[in-house]
């Protein structure tokens, strides 16, 4: 997981590279239905604690994300990157494999083509 610097409203903050692109992919979704949300996300502090920016996203506020150097070990922030993609506006276009269920009694279907059915 790579660190992402953010940069809104001429401020950079320093975050993982999965909070950035769901910070970015809900920020545009949020645009696209001409709204305006109040979200927080997980940032690393200059002496490298954990921190949290609130920010206004959608409409009128842009965001860019741009990779950073980073030493040292990386936070994990993946329930934070987890609550930006659970948004009622983040995008959900993207298929995800699901393992069906089998519920035990499903028997498979044999069907013989080949036999004319009788009349």
């Amino acid at each position: 997981e790579r660190m992402r610097c953010v940069t809104y409203a001429g401020e950079t903050v320093i975050t993982t590279d999965d909070v950035a692109s769901s910070l970015v992919e809900l920020t545009a979704a949020v645009a696209k239905e001409g709204q305006a949300e109040a979200v927080s996300i997980p940032i690393v502090t200059e002496d490298k604690t954990v921190g949290q920016a609130e920010l206004v996203i959608g409409v009128g506020n842009d965001v860019l994300s741009a990779p950073v150097e980073w030493t040292g070990e990386e936070p994990d922030f993946a329930a934070w990157s987890e609550d930006l993609r659970n948004h009622r506006l983040f995008p959900r276009s993207t298929l995800r494999a699901v393992e069906p269920t089998s519920s035990g009694d499903d028997e498979p279907m044999d069907w013989d083509f080949d036999q004319p059915t009788q009349a």
